[in-house]
């Protein structure tokens, strides 16, 4: 059973934030092979979207409001745990930041930088490619939006 909580990093208890610091390195840095600055200084502009397994997260994003990366809200650093990959729970993830969205910023489209192997993922669920490929942190990327 997933436990979902939306929170801020200063609402977070130390075990938390080092368990959400954690799995970002263990996925953007370690298994992606990707040296680079994980810790970004946005998060404390961001809602955290977690998904806990015991005190293992299983699935996160951050959302971040606009005018902060683009001039849409946005989520990134979107990740499930490898024991969770294949069960919907990213999916549901990324719903749920959707929904969240929606409610916070009504009327307002939502831009990514998504990884561009996740561009069929994503353009299911209302997103549409809005650049060229691109590199980022070398790994191929498109700029998406899902329309307001």
């Amino acid at each position: 059973m997933i436990q979902w909580q939306w929170d801020r990093f200063a609402d977070l208890s130390a075990p938390q934030l080092y368990a959400v610091c954690a799995a970002r390195e263990a996925v953007f840095v370690v298994e992606q092979s990707c040296p680079y600055q994980e810790l970004d200084g946005l998060d404390l502009d961001a809602m955290h979207l977690i998904g806990w397994s015991g005190s293992e997260v299983a699935a996160y994003l951050r959302v971040l409001g606009p005018g902060v990366r683009y001039a849409e809200p946005s989520i990134g650093r979107v990740l499930t745990s490898k024991p969770m990959r294949g069960t919907g729970i990213g999916r549901t993830l990324v719903e749920m930041s959707l929904e969240y969205i929606d409610r916070h910023h009504p009327g307002r489209g939502v831009r990514i930088s998504a990884q561009a192997h996740l561009e069929r993922f994503y353009g299911s669920l209302g997103f549409v490619t809005v650049s060229e490929r691109y590199l980022e942190d070398d790994i191929p990327h498109v700029q998406m939006l899902r329309p307001g």
